[in-house]
């Protein structure tokens, strides 16, 4: 069967991301009557959304059969697709970092920077971290009893460790901050880079054209600078790395140094944000969790499983086969539908229930496989350094208002969240 119109622009609709319960409602619908079915949406080439935890598993872990850099690998209107291929040469991707790469590129590239994102050297980064997540706190608490907890902390601590990390001075964080939120939330007025509704593929096209621009300009400067003089830092391993023995080619490393720099704090500011909210808003977990802080860790995993910030990725099939009883054809496109994965209630028991010590918590917010996030622990530690610190202080909180979230179909997350407080 097709998928019904409403369900299906439920899908591809960034208001329905921002709305929260519309695209959870389309998602659980999915999962019941229709859990690997085709979305025909005009302007859209049709696609398989996968909504079922075990078919987003099984096509990750089959890399050979299911690429990422065949078609674009986030979802793209036609006309959209079409501008970008003409511009690329015929790649479908304006980008070629690690997320748009097939093996034997992809485990190539990933090993450049793999070592420094592993559990063992990012525990040399832990005292750093836990000073960070303290001023941020100090910050907070000197704002007396009200603050914008997305905007006053949740952006802005993962953001500083990234780009400390990465090698970029405090001076620039600001920069970088308002670029990644132009590239993520192109699609919502409040952040685009035109500051407006965006109605057609041009002007939304030559937003992130300009946007991605920007980054490049910087970290071309950064590149030469780090070639000359070499650092501790993640930039002095891109722009001095080498794969098949040359070093990286101009967009390759551009769009390392844009990952980085973008999917090194967005994400995690959401599912800080999104923890916070979760909490305010369920009393008895806040409660719970301030009594027992051993459940710290269990939280975060809940916190990422509840916000799930990445809300798809795409992959294409390169031959003919079968998924859970339905025919894919070769250069078909498939929509792995994460949040629908996270809510999927033969896995996760009570899935609509912020639950700070589920367990187990096998959620694919993180992807899954080879693909699966390489800065899973990073963003990891963050989190539980910031409410090891924050929560023995934080003696209440309430929302203040209504939060809000950004209007996006690829990444979206709490744009705003006021809320009431009390800290010792």
């Amino acid at each position: 069967m097709t998928i019904p119109a409403h369900i299906a622009e439920a899908v591809v609709d960034p208001k329905a991301y921002a709305d929260w319960d519309r695209s959870h409602e389309a998602f659980a619908w999915l999962r019941k009557n229709a859990p690997l079915d085709v979305a025909e949406i005009e302007g859209f080439d049709p696609f398989w959304v996968v909504s079922k935890h075990a078919d987003i598993q099984n096509i990750e872990k089959q890399n050979d059969l299911f690429h990422n850099e065949d078609r674009s690998a986030t979802l793209t209107n036609i006309e959209t697709d079409k501008k970008v291929r003409e511009m690329m040469g015929g790649s479908p991707n304006l980008l070629r970092s690690l997320v748009q790469m097939d093996n034997p590129d992809h485990m190539q590239y990933r090993r450049l920077t793999q070592a420094w994102f592993m559990p063992q050297n990012l525990r040399k980064l832990e005292d750093r971290i836990r000073e960070i997540a303290r001023g941020f706190i100090d910050k907070m608490a000197d704002k007396g009893t009200e603050c914008d907890f997305a905007r006053d902390v949740a952006f802005l601590y993962p953001l500083h460790v990234i780009m400390e990390v990465l090698g970029v001075p405090e001076i620039d964080e600001p920069r970088m901050l308002k670029l990644t939120q132009e590239l993520f939330g192109a699609q919502d007025p409040e952040v685009n880079r035109s500051g407006a509704e965006v109605t057609d593929s041009d002007t939304g096209l030559a937003n992130i054209q300009a946007t991605v621009a920007d980054f490049f300009t910087y970290f071309v400067e950064m590149t030469e600078d780090r070639r000359k003089n070499p650092r501790e830092d993640l930039a002095s391993v891109i722009a001095n790395g080498e794969v098949y023995g040359k070093p990286l080619g101009h967009l390759e490393a551009m769009s390392y140094y844009i990952i980085a720099a973008t999917a090194g704090h967005d994400t995690t500011s959401n599912t800080t944000g999104g923890a916070l909210w979760a909490l305010a808003e369920n009393q008895d977990q806040f409660r719970k969790l301030k009594d027992d802080l051993s459940l710290i860790p269990s939280m975060v995993e809940e916190s990422i499983r509840w916000e799930t910030p990445v809300k798809h990725f795409m992959r294409t099939a390169t031959a003919d086969t079968e998924i859970a009883g339905k025919q894919i054809k070769k250069n078909d496109w498939l929509f792995l539908a994460y949040p629908s994965g996270n809510r999927d209630e033969d896995v996760f028991d009570d899935p609509y229930s912020f639950r700070i010590d589920r367990s187990p918590n096998k959620h694919v917010a993180f992807g899954y496989g080879a693909h699966v996030c390489l800065g899973q622990h990073l963003g990891r530690m963050e989190m539980r350094i910031l409410w090891e610190e924050l929560l023995p202080r934080l003696q209440s909180v309430e929302l203040n208002g209504k939060p809000t979230r950004v209007q996006a179909n690829f990444v979206s997350g709490p744009k705003s969240i006021p809320i009431k407080f009390k800290m010792n």
